[in-house]
């Protein structure tokens, strides 16, 4: 059901440390209305940069389908079918590759719930 949260399983992404602290990241989001078939745009408490990155710029480098990519605003863009091959944020932590499709049917105002797998 669209009311019902979707609850998601993250692995660390290659770019952690561009967040201030990653857990940030492990809590509840609602799916925006500029979500598409790129991908599912995050809104909520704005994930914040490590001081050290503030004011730096990420060349582009490749992402996948899941990856989840925080812009400079701080909001979560999850990467689905349509993704760019390219992307120019820090991708700091990818949806388990069976969760994708479950999250790929939210709709705008869905709960999403993020966690970190356990290995």
């Amino acid at each position: 059901l669209a009311n019902d949260p979707i609850t998601v399983q993250l692995i660390p992404g290659p770019r952690t440390d561009w967040l201030a602290d990653i857990r940030q990241l492990a809590t509840k989001w609602t799916v925006s209305h500029r979500s598409d078939r790129i991908g599912i745009r995050l809104d909520g408490q704005p994930l914040r940069r490590h001081p050290c990155r503030i004011d730096q710029e990420l060349p582009s480098e490749g992402v996948v389908r899941g990856a989840i990519q925080v812009p400079a605003d701080g909001n979560p863009i999850l990467f689905l079918a349509d993704h760019p091959v390219t992307g120019g944020y820090p991708v700091v932590a990818v949806v388990r590759d069976a969760e994708v499709d479950l999250v790929a049917q939210a709709v705008p105002g869905q709960r999403i719930l993020m966690s970190f797998a356990r290995h």
